[in-house]
């Protein structure tokens, strides 16, 4: 990516986020594996924090929709995944397994639960199980999946669970999804990006802001993502923490109604919703109202 686009994808980053309906606090965690962006709003107070992980490279700003419905009564905090597009950046420690994204993740929750202070303490990486918390975690695709595991991880950590239209959660990608998404991993472009929302969401309209952030974040240069297994249905059974999985009716991700299915028969403690008329890469954005209401619905119980 050259300095001219570079500039150009953080200031379409900055203009997503410069016309949230609620200040945003735009806070710098710094740990081992680098510094880790994450946004923040909403009345500040001894609640449980809401920690809201993006899918793939969506960035932060994708919650530009539900910052009002999530963050009126909640603290809520967005962050940016290291390694991907965004306002996070690489340090000298890389992350390369599973392991890695847990430890990455337990240091910026903890980060979070100090009040989200810069410097480095915070987010230092002490290994998945740190003895602050909770939270509250919800995830979009990947980030539903990085929730999930770690919540099977660190259940101590995570209070109450909401995972977005879960990709390899609990089952696999649809094949034609896959095949139309190849060319772009392949050579990522802004207009083969732009073109694959549009597909997925059936030509629904996006916020030309936000469209234009997504188009250039698939030019940004990343690392590898880190892809482990889906978790085995003996593992789903042993989880102890209230899980709301939320699905997307017109999602040409997966079979909602295998996904569905698969976690009625394997998580303990989970409820399900399904959003008529939402595609997997509508969210979190389409049907925002919605969204936020099953969401904030499930954290009062």
């Amino acid at each position: 990516m050259t300095d001219a686009a570079r500039t150009r994808f953080l200031a379409a980053y900055d203009a997503v986020l410069d016309r949230w309906p609620l200040p945003v606090d735009r806070v710098e965690l710094v740990s081992p594996y680098g510094m880790t962006r994450v946004n923040a709003w909403g009345p500040e107070g001894d609640g449980v924090p809401l920690v809201l992980l993006h899918g793939g490279d969506a960035t932060s700003p994708v919650w530009y929709a539900n910052a009002a419905g999530l963050g009126r009564t909640r603290r809520v905090h967005a962050v940016d995944r290291i390694g991907g597009p965004g306002r996070s950046r690489r340090g000298d420690r890389p992350l390369r397994s599973v392991g890695d994204l847990h430890d990455w993740l337990d240091g910026v929750l903890d980060g979070v639960l100090d009040g989200l202070r810069p410097g480095p303490g915070p987010g230092s990486g002490s290994g998945a199980g740190s003895a602050a918390g909770p939270v509250d975690l919800c995830g979009h695709s990947y980030g539903a999946w990085i929730a999930l595991t770690y919540a099977l991880r660190a259940p101590q950590r995570v209070r109450r669970l909401v995972l977005l239209d879960p990709t390899q959660c609990f089952a696999g990608y649809r094949s034609g999804y896959l095949l139309r998404a190849l060319p772009m991993l392949l050579r990522p472009t802004a207009e083969r990006a732009r073109a694959f929302l549009a597909w997925e969401t059936g030509g629904a309209h996006v916020d030309p802001a936000w469209r234009e952030l997504y188009g250039l974040a698939a030019e940004f240069p990343g690392t590898k993502t880190i892809v482990g297994r889906r978790p085995r249905p003996r593992r789903l059974r042993e989880s102890t923490v209230p899980t709301l999985v939320l699905l997307a009716a017109a999602s040409r991700a997966h079979d909602v109604r295998r996904v569905e299915a698969a976690a009625r028969r394997h998580v303990p403690h989970v409820e399900t919703a399904m959003v008529p008329g939402l595609s997997h890469h509508g969210i979190p954005f389409l049907h925002a109202a919605e969204i936020d209401r099953l969401i904030m619905q499930f954290l009062e119980k």
